[in-house]
């Protein structure tokens, strides 16, 4: 973005349209999504957009648009049913050896697609002391959660003085054998990826983070710089990217995105098909579409480079694999489909 990069996180739609991030012309229809859809772009991520492209694919993901004010009728306020599955404020146990816990519901950007966009907000959603007391509770009670997923909002939103007392009290369980924290920071708001952060991540379980990216342009000098304080205190990174319509559902735009994030010693991990959200329906990408992208990469990137393309199946029912096999029965025999598309009886 060019000399106008503000100097603010932006939470309004006036505010987006004097950054030149949204047309004035758009303003009463941007208004009404923003009276049910938090808004915010950070300095650090409007640097990135460029006001000039209308299919910016940066912008996409965080600039408001007028269709989220429809509602398509398969979609829902809480497509992976976390309300169901929380049996105490801040808890989600969707599996048995494995538990999310929500300290906050405030996060540095909102996403245009995110999948708990009926719940965070800027009013933060931070747990009081007696509501984070139950939801530590509710793990220690259960020796079958050997993994705790720090998630919300965005983790790395809270103090380093609070970050670190979660992580304390997480490591006095004895039956919890890792962490796991996932967020947007580092993209999104890089200068929050401090010393005092970094030293409040340190813990006497595995800690893993898994980093919200799904553009190789928001792999930015500065994220970079913050992503490589993180590998600096022995932490290692994963990511999780979304494949949406107009941003990266390309081959091209995914190898670059691999490609950045392996260049930033971050795993490619997840590339999840788009949760059916409340008027996300724009950037759905189809799955025989999403499949063969993904099959393509098998050529273009190292097996190490490669995410998993995941289905989070609607209603809770958990993440499957949703790639397309290599590898198929023909009648007695297997017929093996090479990186090139060429078949191979085996």
């Amino acid at each position: 973005m060019p000399d106008g990069t503000p100097a603010r996180t932006l939470r309004d739609i006036p505010g987006l349209i004097a950054a030149g991030l949204a047309r004035a012309s758009d303003r009463a229809a941007l208004e009404a999504v923003a009276a049910r859809y938090a808004v915010a772009v950070t300095p650090a991520v409007a640097t990135l957009m460029d006001p000039a492209d209308p299919a910016d694919p940066i912008a996409a993901q965080y600039v408001p648009h007028p269709d989220e004010r429809v509602t398509a009728s398969d979609e829902h306020p809480d497509p992976i049913a976390d309300e169901a599955l929380s049996p105490v404020k801040g808890i989600v146990h969707r599996y048995p050896d494995r538990a999310l816990l929500k300290p906050l519901l405030a996060c540095p950007v909102y996403c245009r697609f995110c999948f708990r966009r009926e719940q965070v907000g800027p009013d933060g959603g931070v747990l009081t002391e007696a509501e984070l007391a139950d939801a530590l509770g509710y793990i220690a009670a259960r020796p079958a959660i050997r993994e705790v997923i720090l998630t919300g909002g965005d983790p790395l939103m809270l103090s380093s003085r609070r970050l670190s007392a979660i992580l304390a009290a997480l490591d006095a369980i004895p039956h919890v054998e890792s962490l796991r924290i996932h967020t947007r920071v580092p993209v999104a708001e890089p200068s929050l990826i401090t010393e005092a952060l970094t030293e409040a991540l340190a813990t006497d379980k595995a800690l893993w983070v898994a980093v919200h990216v799904n553009h190789a342009r928001e792999v930015s000098p500065a994220a970079r710089a913050a992503l490589a304080r993180l590998v600096a205190r022995g932490i290692p990174l994963l990511s999780q990217s979304v494949l949406l319509a107009g941003v990266n559902d390309s081959e091209a735009a995914l190898e670059a995105l691999c490609r950045a994030l392996i260049a930033a010693r971050v795993k490619p991990h997840y590339l999840h098909m788009l949760d059916f959200a409340p008027g996300t329906a724009r950037f759905r990408v189809p799955m025989e579409r999403a499949r063969a992208l993904h099959r393509a990469l098998r050529g273009r990137l190292p097996g190490h480079a490669i995410p998993t393309l995941i289905l989070d199946i609607p209603g809770g029912r958990g993440k499957v694999p949703a790639g397309e096999s290599h590898v198929a029965r023909a009648g007695e025999d297997w017929i093996a489909t090479d990186p090139w598309g060429a078949a191979h009886a085996y």
